[in-house]
């Protein structure tokens, strides 16, 4: 596979996982403190795909580096998140489980990217 393929591939993978992370933010609690976690995990969680697509649509390597550093912080954020609310048991725990897993593998991509840039 080659990098433009594996590109796409990765946006589709991080535009999933934003549509995911919408839908498990709308069964969170409507306490003052489930809309807080709700709108940190829903911004952060959406951000990952979104600075992902921006930095393949980047006008300079740096300009590239710095948005894939913005979506590895992001992917760092929501695992997080993620984990509060496995941890106070708002969600499907299988469900968090499976997403936690996902972001923890966006995030060692987005790591492993960064660290290939700063060599």
């Amino acid at each position: 596979m080659d990098n433009k393929e594996f590109g796409k591939q990765l946006e589709t993978r991080t535009k999933k996982f934003a549509i995911e992370i919408i839908i498990l933010s709308s069964s969170l609690p409507g306490s003052p403190e489930g809309l807080v976690i709700r709108n940190q995990v829903t911004k952060s969680g959406t951000s990952i795909g979104a600075n992902y697509r921006e930095a393949n649509r980047a006008r300079s390597k740096a300009d590239f580096s710095n948005k894939m550093k913005i979506s590895e912080s992001e992917a760092s954020e929501t695992a997080y998140w993620l984990e509060i609310i496995e941890e106070l048991k708002w969600a499907n725990q299988t469900k968090v489980n499976t997403m936690l897993k996902e972001v923890n593998e966006l995030l060692a991509i987005f790591s492993a990217s960064g660290k290939t840039l700063r060599l």
